[in-house]
Order: structure tokens, then C-alpha cells, then sequence
């Protein structure tokens, strides 16, 4: 008789190296929240102020000679705004996705004025034209780079004719990103496991999703491969040491919310007890340790940028929770505890995404957006 650890091994082994999983018996994708129209708006409005404003700003840029120091809008004419290059680009993402869902707000006009003077092949040339410059092969990467390919994937989905036209103009600069992502992959010995910019698990999410988009079978092996040598024999990740003071993705959950595009819901659900073994499995009479697990980490100052970013961190976990519920078995007994738990980090976490102070005004919006338009999910 074959052993079942063996046949979980061999689930797991085949749904990271083989095909694209089946998401048939997958637990029902029930939200901790939804995008309102009104919320939509406001929004809208964190971007549409920031996109463009190119001070205050925090560049990360390598300086060849005299002659490149230069302003931002010099060196990075489309993505400029929002304090920094990441920041702007998955500002846009957030306009993007918002006219996709939302196409007659009164906020379309302006938000397709704003993508419009960004998206032009002059300043899309220079982008591609930046990133090929001497000591950049590390610009942005991984975090930036995968939300160019989630801005790009946004407008590839939509059927509006500004936004193919836009998409277009981006191809070139998509190309680039994509295939600088690929080439560093190849070479990448370790994952990066921290809860800021340079992590690999959610730049992976994005990148997954691009390429689920595009058709790209190169990117989709090559981060199979990546949850193969990197994810697949992970155990016990303990949340307990999270968050760090500065995170705004949670290394641990962040893991399992790519994991779960990767492996089949048969399959995932055997890796996620091994790796997040602490998961509530909660029945009726139970039900009140679910609501005791994993609570909504605490903001102290929302002027400071870097403590501001554990709002981040209370949106991400909140969608990762989701996604990993929606990525089990619709049967399994942990979906309760992660969807109430998802729900928790929303509501701690939405009322602050106001605007009041500008280091988080200028980025938190579209975790905001990603979160309650479920992009993870329903792309």
C-alpha cells in the first residue's frame, strides 16, 4: 500500500514543476471587504494628488557622472510622482485598475488625463532608456520592477481604447522589466526574506499573475522553479517574529500567498500545515480562537515614513490571508480563521488610509485598491 506522505510529496513535487494549477476545488473566495464606490474615490484622489508631484522625492540612483544630476522628471519622465519611482508606478497601477472598475466615476476624466501625460513614447523611451544605464542593473528590483509588469498586466486586461493604446506605448518597457526579472532569477542562489521592498515572495505574486496575462510561459517556469529551490521544503515559518518594526509585507504569509498560485489546492493545503503548522483549525464550538489569532500589528506614528509602513503591512496581510484561504480546499477547517483574521487587518487598517500625512498618502492607496478590488483574486 502506498504511503499517503508519499503521494503528498509527490502532489507537491509535480503541481510546482508541472502545469498550471487547477483552482476548481478551491475554498470560496469570500472577501474581508469590497471596493464602494465612494471609497474608490477617495482613492483615486491619494493618486491623482501625488503622480505628478515631484517634491518631495527619494531616488535611488546611481550617478555615472556629472551630467546625471539631473531632477526626476529629467531621469524618469513617466514615473516621477509619489516620492519615489515604485511609489508612482503602482500609483498609476491603482488609476488603471480603478477606470477598468469603475469607468464612469466622476473621478475618470482626471485620472485619464494624468495616465495620458505619463504614457507617452517619449517619456516611456526614456524609462527603458534609464534602466539600461550603467551601475542600474539593481534599480528597483525586485519590488518596482514586478509592479511595472502588474501596471502592464492592468492595462492588458482592459478593453478600453486609451488603456490598449497606453499598454502599447509601456510594451517596450515592459519587455525590458520583464526580461530583467528573468535574468536575475536565473542567478538568484536564495530567497530574500524580509518584509520591505527586497523581498521575493510577493514580487513573485506579481509576476506570477503578469504572466498568467501575457502568456509568458518563461516567466511562469522560471518561478516555478524559484518555489521549487526556494519555498517547497520550508517548515514551522514563525509569525511569532513578525513584524519587524518596518515591514510592510509579512515574509511568512507573503510565501504562502504565492505558494498558493503555484500549487494545486491538494497540494498547497499539505505544504501549509507543514509551513504555517500554527493556523487555527476551527469547528463551532471553537470558534472563538479564531477570532484570537494573528491580530492587526500597531501603527505608532503615521508621520514617520517608516513606521507608517505597518499600515501597509496590516492591508497585505489581510489580502495574503485571503488568498491563501481562497487557495485551500473549499472544505478545509482553516479558511474561517484566515478570512476572520483578513477581516480584522481591513478594518484596523482602511480608516487610516486618509491622506493626512503624505508619507503614507503617497503609497498606501493602492494597498488599499489591491486589497478591497480583490486584485490578487480576480485580476
Amino acid at each position: 500500500m502506498r504511503h499517503p506522505i508519499a503521494g503528498i510529496a509527490t502532489a507537491l513535487v509535480l503541481s510546482v514543476c508541472g502545469a498550471t494549477p487547477v483552482r476548481a476545488a478551491a475554498a470560496p473566495a469570500t472577501s474581508a471587504t469590497t471596493l464602494a464606490p465612494d471609497a474608490a474615490a477617495r482613492f483615486a484622489a491619494l493618486a491623482l494628488k501625488c503622480l505628478h508631484q515631484e517634491y518631495p522625492n527619494h531616488i535611488s540612483h546611481t550617478l555615472n557622472s556629472a551630467a546625471d544630476a539631473r531632477p526626476p522628471h529629467e531621469l524618469t519622465p513617466a514615473f516621477y510622482g509619489c516620492l519615489d519611482w515604485h511609489s508612482d508606478v503602482h500609483g498609476h497601477w491603482l488609476l488603471v485598475r480603478l477606470l477598468r472598475l469603475y469607468p464612469q466615476a466622476p473621478f475618470a476624466a482626471a485620472a485619464r488625463a494624468a495616465l495620458a501625460e505619463s504614457f507617452t513614447t517619449e517619456n516611456i523611451d526614456a524609462e527603458a532608456g534609464y534602466l539600461r544605464g550603467a551601475g542600474r542593473a539593481s534599480f528597483e528590483r525586485p519590488y518596482g520592477l514586478a509592479w511595472l509588469l502588474a501596471l502592464s498586466a492592468e492595462l492588458r486586461r482592459s478593453d478600453d481604447p486609451n488603456a490598449r493604446r497606453w499598454s502599447a506605448v509601456l510594451g517596450p518597457l515592459e519587455t525590458e522589466v520583464a526580461a530583467r526579472l528573468e535574468s536575475w532569477m536565473k542567478k538568484l542562489q536564495y530567497p530574500i526574506r524580509v518584509g520591505e521592498h527586497d523581498q521575493t515572495a510577493f514580487a513573485f505574486g506579481l509576476a506570477w499573475d503578469w504572466a498568467g496575462v501575457t502568456g509568458d510561459q518563461e516567466m511562469r517556469r522560471l518561478l516555478r522553479d524559484a518555489a521549487r529551490r526556494f519555498y517547497r521544503r520550508d517548515r514551522n515559518c514563525s509569525l511569532a517574529y513578525e513584524p519587524s518594526g518596518e515591514d510592510f509585507l509579512s515574509p511568512c504569509l507573503a510565501e504562502a500567498d504565492f505558494m498558493r498560485r503555484v500549487l494545486t489546492p491538494a497540494a498547497f493545503a499539505p505544504w501549509l500545515s507543514g509551513f504555517l503548522p500554527q493556523i487555527p483549525r476551527t469547528s463551532p464550538p471553537a470558534a472563538h480562537k479564531a477570532r484570537a489569532w494573528l491580530e492587526p500589528a500597531i501603527v505608532t506614528d503615521r508621520s514617520d515614513p517608516k513606521l507608517a509602513h505597518i499600515d501597509g503591512l496590516n492591508l497585505s496581510r489581510a489580502w495574503m490571508l485571503e488568498g491563501i484561504a481562497h487557495g485551500l480546499p473549499r472544505e478545509d477547517a482553516r479558511v474561517r480563521a484566515l478570512l476572520a483574521a483578513a477581516a480584522r487587518h481591513a478594518d484596523a487598517a482602511l480608516p487610516a488610509v486618509t491622506g493626512e500625512y503624505y508619507e503614507g498618502g503617497h503609497w498606501l492607496g493602492t494597498f488599499a485598491v489591491y486589497l478591497t478590488s480583490r486584485a490578487g483574486l480576480q485580476p
